[in-house]
């Protein structure tokens, strides 16, 4: 993480003064020489060094064979993380996750848990399932832990079969869009009202009503 596109994407931060979710990279993992880790960094670029503050590797491989679809299996060349990862952006605290995680609501209960009030799913859907299951999922995942949801999906042709299918999001905790990017390179903009979410957690508190076994 201290290599050439991190210390680029720091200064960036830091010229732009925001917050930025770096997601995802390759980072190298001591003890491999085939594989690598799939990193979400966190860069606080309101502060004149811009520094590193969370970084998450992915808990989830997508080993999978899709008739018709995308063959792939990420554990030939990605080592699989092993912790959570909760980390406050802006004063807010906020759960990483990457791509196919986004398939294991719970590992977003157990942010939740950790008192995220952001989720972040920066990935790679893939075109053939992301075209009926990427908002699906999002939206669920946003109501099932009244969590706003940010996820940058990539979009296009990668080569070979990969074809990912975008529409970038940003989720209310209602399970409601903010934000859906066009198809195609763009970039999406949404206001998080954090006292609306307050709101909602009040008036249907479902996490405390949580089974102890669950």
């Amino acid at each position: 993480l201290d290599g050439p596109i991190v210390s680029r994407l720091r200064e960036v931060a830091r010229e732009a003064r925001v917050w930025l979710l770096v997601g995802s990279m390759q980072e190298a993992v001591e003890g491999e020489s085939t594989r690598y880790a799939n990193t979400s960094v966190v860069i606080d670029g309101t502060q004149p060094d811009a520094p590193i503050t969370a970084a998450y590797r992915k808990l989830h491989l997508f080993d999978i064979d899709i008739p018709g679809g995308e063959s792939q299996k990420e554990s030939d060349w990605i080592v699989a993380g092993e912790e959570l990862v909760t980390t406050p952006i802006a004063g807010v605290q906020t759960g990483l996750s990457i791509c196919y995680d986004l398939r294991f609501p719970a590992l977003y209960q157990r942010l939740r848990d950790r008192d995220a009030r952001i989720l972040t799913v920066p990935a790679a859907f893939t075109e053939f399932t992301g075209k009926d299951h990427w908002l699906l999922l999002l939206r669920a995942r946003a109501v099932e832990t009244q969590c706003f949801v940010v996820a940058p999906n990539q979009v296009g042709h990668h080569g070979g079969k990969r074809r990912s299918y975008g529409k970038s999001a940003i989720i209310d905790p209602w399970g409601i869009p903010l934000a859906v990017a066009p198809d195609g390179p763009g970039w999406v903009m949404a206001r998080l009202d954090l006292a609306q979410q307050d709101r909602i957690r009040a008036s249907l508190p479902c996490h405390a009503h949580r089974h102890p076994i669950v």
